[in-house]
């Protein structure tokens, strides 16, 4: 009867094993996914901040831009107008 018995304990905890759901198990989780958004949060937010930051910079690019070719653009009729002005003053 001894063997029967030991022989049964050895399958049931093979076939039904401790629980691992303890206390300890699922403190050692929670420390896990801790550790984890620790290191992932500030990467996520480097990244958001950079993605912002280059938006910002393409924004003022393109404002730079076209002000650059505004000023072109008044310089041009700025010289135009003072040829017309030194081709008139001469002619009176």
């Amino acid at each position: 009867m001894s063997e029967k018995h030991d022989i049964l304990e050895e399958t049931h905890l093979l076939i039904n094993p401790d629980e691992t759901m303890g206390p300890i198990f699922l403190r050692n989780v929670f420390v896990a996914i801790f550790l984890v958004l620790i290191i992932v949060f500030p990467k996520i937010f480097i990244n958001t901040q950079i993605y912002f930051k280059s938006r910002e910079i393409s924004t003022l690019s393109h404002e730079h831009d076209a002000l650059k070719e505004e000023n072109r653009l008044i310089r041009a009729k700025v010289e135009a107008l003072r040829y017309k002005h030194k081709v008139l003053d001469t002619l009176f």
